[in-house]
């Protein structure tokens, strides 16, 4: 069994996955902090499923973009059960997991999660085939304006490139997105979702294929803003 965790940003997530389906799933808005947040929840999933700890055979970890403090939360969880039970660790970008969750879809697909001072995480991907949503450059750290006017908002031109936003987009970017252009749209809420169980399922395929990561070396990943400093907590 799988545990996947995901405490990147206010959105927490827990998955359990038996190597054929998601057997149990966890997924809400953080209301005190990560810190308090996650243990209890790990006892309920485990609970739902009738298993300890100890039936782990694996631990999957969201590594980020996200907050400093999140990141940390959930990636010494994931270590700290990882080495106790001596099962293989595997480490998902943040953005990959909501990619994962999406159709295949003409255009570009920008995949955001919140970065704070109005700021937010932007990653770009391209649907390769049968590989689903890849993407060929880090992601950026950007104002809901910025990452629009980048994207060409307001060109009406016909030969406009389809854009597809899913992720954490709030009433007002949402508000900006439909007055981008015809060619800009957000998904509903239900598929942008950062879903636990997509992070069990990548997770589970890195172990599968002997690519799982060495919890002495694993380190979160931290985007930084052009004045230095880290993702608010």
């Amino acid at each position: 069994m799988l545990l996947a965790i995901d405490t990147a940003t206010r959105w927490l997530g827990l998955a359990l996955h038996d190597g054929q389906a998601i057997v149990a799933e966890l997924g809400w808005q953080a209301t005190q902090t990560q810190t308090v947040d996650l243990a209890p929840a790990l006892v309920e999933v485990f609970g739902r499923a009738g298993i300890t700890a100890s039936d782990l055979t694996g631990v999957g970890v969201a590594i980020g973009p996200g907050s400093y403090t999140g990141l940390r939360v959930g990636l010494a969880m994931a270590k700290g059960l990882s080495l106790a039970h001596h099962v293989p660790l595997a480490g998902v970008p943040t953005l990959d997991i909501v990619a994962a969750g999406v159709g295949e879809l003409p255009g570009l697909l920008v995949i955001v999660a919140e970065a704070g001072r109005s700021r937010v995480c932007a990653g770009r991907y391209r649907w390769q085939g049968r590989r689903g949503w890849r993407t060929n450059r880090p992601p950026d750290i950007i104002t809901w304006e910025a990452l629009l006017a980048s994207l060409g908002a307001g060109a009406e031109t016909e030969s406009a490139e389809a854009v597809t936003f899913a992720g954490e987009i709030d009433a007002a970017a949402s508000r900006a997105i439909r007055q981008a252009g015809r060619a800009f749209r957000a998904l509903p809420a239900g598929s942008s979702v950062r879903r636990a169980g997509h992070l069990a399922q990548i997770a589970w395929e890195k172990v599968r294929r002997n690519r799982a990561d060495d919890p002495a070396t694993l380190a979160p990943v931290y985007l930084r803003d052009p004045a230095g400093l880290p993702l608010e907590s």
